[in-house]
């Protein structure tokens, strides 16, 4: 049985940071491209950031490049989103995504899709 469990959403203030973190048992983590996700209410679910299967490359959105680090540790089957300088405009539930079925590597970079498994997400709350 395939589990997302994601956690370590809270309430911080405007500029604060958070660290999410995700495991996913029931699959081989190692062989899967993972991602973080994030809903707004009343928004359309945004992809934010994705991380290769070796963790050599990733994606960001403009939204949170050079705020948020993707990382993984293969050998603790562990997905981390790293959120430093936090607005009030990043207030929304954080999934995590799992096994993605599509993965681009072109001139614009990198970037994942299409996504097997998700986690239940994680409310980040971010106050000003």
């Amino acid at each position: 049985q395939v589990q997302v469990v994601e956690s370590g959403g809270g309430l911080v203030q405007a500029g604060g940071s958070l660290r999410l973190s995700c495991t996913a048992s029931g699959l081989i983590f190692g062989d899967l491209a993972l991602a973080w996700f994030r809903q707004a209410p009343g928004k359309a679910r945004e992809g934010i950031s994705c991380i290769s299967r070796s963790g050599g490359s990733t994606y960001y959105a403009d939204s949170v490049k050079g705020r948020f680090t993707i990382s993984r540790d293969n050998a603790k089957n562990t997905l981390n989103l790293r959120m430093n300088s936090l607005k009030p405009e990043d207030t929304a539930m954080y999934f995590c995504a799992a096994d993605a079925k599509r993965e681009i590597w072109d001139s614009a970079g990198y970037y994942c899709d299409d996504f097997g498994y998700w986690g239940q997400g994680t409310q980040v709350t971010v106050s000003s």
